[in-house]
């Protein structure tokens, strides 16, 4: 299954999630993957696994399991590297760590950019974040040069609001839309609002942390737990399939892309098992309903930013 996006670039619409992955086992991860069947990949600087996910794929394409051309490659632009000067060295970085020709599709990670330097979260006294003066419309002039220098396929944006999208889809002289809008999304937070909004401009949504996230590092006690919650339990009961299953089901028959992550084989495998059931139209009902607008990253340190994006989605 695929989507063709706005370019005519056709993308999975099922792919791994590597964030969180750790290096020595992201690298099993993404080889148990393709052999089940996954053709995505989705990765980012920011993970610092690139390395190991480019050997993982390296030897399946050396094996003769896949073809490069039969793999859709993403990875991000991190925030500290916004200005536009820094934009093609650091897709450069990804794409010599993950020792590709080019990537399928490069996304800028947040719209938010971050002082320049080797950390990845440069932090003041407060612990707030420390902003560059740069304006993403920049950055997106020098993504559009990936374009044309042919170290990417396509270019899109992740967790940028439709105020956001709009901005770029407004900036004169603008040659390429954003093929991709890539955000948290889970019922809990069923982001329908922006969803309509990307599919109105002919903008593909990529669902991350589609089951909550539930190993983030700054989980709480008290924060709800997707994968337990009882009225989903007992619709992939109905169905013979686990929570996970149904929160994978449930994006796919919405229209979107969806990248769950695990290091897990049982999981990756039981993940990839999604295509052989259907939720009814009530059982879509119901889980839309669950929505309360709860993100797992929400970034707080970044509140203050000028262009922090949660402040302005509906």
């Amino acid at each position: 299954m695929a989507v063709t996006l706005n370019n005519g670039c056709r993308m999975p619409n099922f792919g791994l999630g590597t964030w969180k992955s750790e290096p020595g086992k992201v690298t099993l991860a993404v080889k148990e993957a393709i052999d089940v069947g996954y053709r995505q990949i989705d990765g980012a600087y920011a993970y610092e696994n690139e390395k190991e996910v480019g050997e993982a794929i390296a030897q399946k394409i050396k094996d003769g399991i896949v073809k490069r051309e039969d793999l859709f490659i993403v990875s991000k632009l991190w925030c500290t590297f916004h200005a536009k000067g820094q934009v093609k060295s650091a897709c450069s970085k990804t794409l010599s760590d993950l020792n590709l020709e080019y990537l399928d599709l490069y996304l800028i990670h947040w719209p938010m950019g971050f002082k320049a330097g080797q950390v990845n979260l440069p932090l003041d006294e407060n612990d707030m974040i420390i902003p560059s003066n740069t304006d993403f419309l920049d950055t997106w002039e020098a993504m559009e040069d990936l374009v044309a220098n042919k170290m990417v396929k396509a270019i899109g944006v992740s967790n940028f609001s439709s105020k956001q999208i709009a901005r770029i889809l407004n900036k004169p002289g603008l040659k390429i839309k954003p093929a991709v809008n890539q955000i948290e999304c889970h019922p809990y937070l069923t982001q329908e609002d922006l969803i309509s909004y990307c599919n109105s401009k002919d903008i593909a949504v990529t669902a991350y942390s589609p089951l909550g996230s539930p190993d983030r590092p700054w989980a709480k006690p008290d924060e709800p737990k997707l994968l337990e919650d009882p009225k989903i339990l007992e619709i992939a009961k109905g169905h013979g399939k686990s929570s996970a299953q149904v929160l994978i089901r449930f994006q796919i028959q919405r229209g979107l892309i969806v990248i769950p992550k695990s290091v897990t084989p049982s999981r990756i495998k039981e993940n990839f098992q999604v295509f052989d059931f259907q939720l009814s139209d009530a059982e879509m009902k119901t889980i839309l309903s669950f929505n309360r607008n709860w993100r797992c990253c929400a970034m707080p340190w970044c509140v203050k930013h000028k262009d922090y994006p949660f402040e302005v989605t509906k």
